[in-house]
């Protein structure tokens, strides 16, 4: 049974900043990325403990898992598993430092 999908604002912006920046080179594998993270989002609301559990400092991203997208593994989908589904907290890239965009000043 799928779950429900929300995601946060920063989620959003997230998604579309990745895939306009494959667009710059490349149209067709920005739509196939956009495709692969609905597809990943599809699965993990339908399973939301599939992904790693992550250990953060920052009390506010206590609970948030990891996952990431097929095709696309260097990008990874941060979501907590909620009652109905999941909730996407951001969607980034593995080269980023991660722990400073979950630290207590920009944690969602």
């Amino acid at each position: 049974m799928a779950g429900k999908i929300t995601k946060t604002p920063q989620a959003k912006e997230d998604l579309l900043e990745l895939a306009d920046y494959i667009a710059q080179h490349n149209l067709e594998a920005a739509l196939r990325f956009l495709e692969a993270a609905e597809i990943a989002l599809g699965l993990l609301a339908g399973m939301p403990e599939l992904g790693t559990l992550c250990r953060f400092e920052s009390p506010q991203a206590t609970g948030i898992r990891v996952w990431p997208i097929k095709g696309f593994e260097s990008h990874l989908v941060f979501y907590r598993p909620t009652d109905q589904g999941i909730e996407v907290v951001r969607v980034i890239h593995g080269a980023r430092d991660i722990a400073s965009l979950f630290s207590d000043d920009d944690a969602d």
